[in-house]
């Protein structure tokens, strides 16, 4: 059951690899180093090109969307942190990022929409901070910069 789904994009085929990193208002991170995070789970951890080759039925397929997917299972109270977070910038070009937030339940419905772009290896954006209160409404807050990766950073 989940009850939030986010997600980040980038241009499909594109070899770089962006992070999604999100922080919950107990302090739990969840991005590839911690899949699992209270009631945070990271879905889909996307690699570029790396990953992209799928088997179904014993064929392999091409799929070529690089799209991470975080979904929040459970509702706690308080601020919530979306980071996106250049990993590897094999294109040596800047990468636009889309992020998505939809709130599941009673019905899937958009919440927040926001577009950043990633200038080069090692950069990290919060490209959104929002609250939820004890009944999961949502709520928009200014995406002031948050840095969440344990890495010492140079493109801030």
């Amino acid at each position: 059951k989940a009850e939030y789904i986010i997600t980040i994009e980038w241009k499909d085929s594109l070899p770089d690899d962006v992070d999604i990193w999100v922080k919950d208002p107990n302090g739990e991170i969840v991005s590839y180093l911690k899949k699992d995070a209270g009631w945070l789970h990271l879905d889909r951890d996307d690699q570029g090109v790396i990953n992209d080759k799928i088997s179904i039925n014993g064929e392999e397929y091409t799929y070529p969307i690089n799209r991470e997917v975080v979904t929040l299972r459970g509702i706690i109270p308080g601020e919530y942190i979306v980071n996106s977070y250049l990993y590897d910038n094999k294109s040596g070009r800047p990468v636009d990022v889309k992020l998505i937030i939809e709130k599941v339940n009673p019905s899937l419905k958009l919440v927040y929409f926001n577009n950043l772009t990633l200038m080069q290896k090692d950069s990290e954006l919060t490209i959104a901070r929002f609250n939820l209160n004890s009944s999961g409404d949502f709520k928009s807050l200014i995406a002031q910069n948050i840095i969440l990766t344990p890495y010492q950073l140079k493109g801030y």
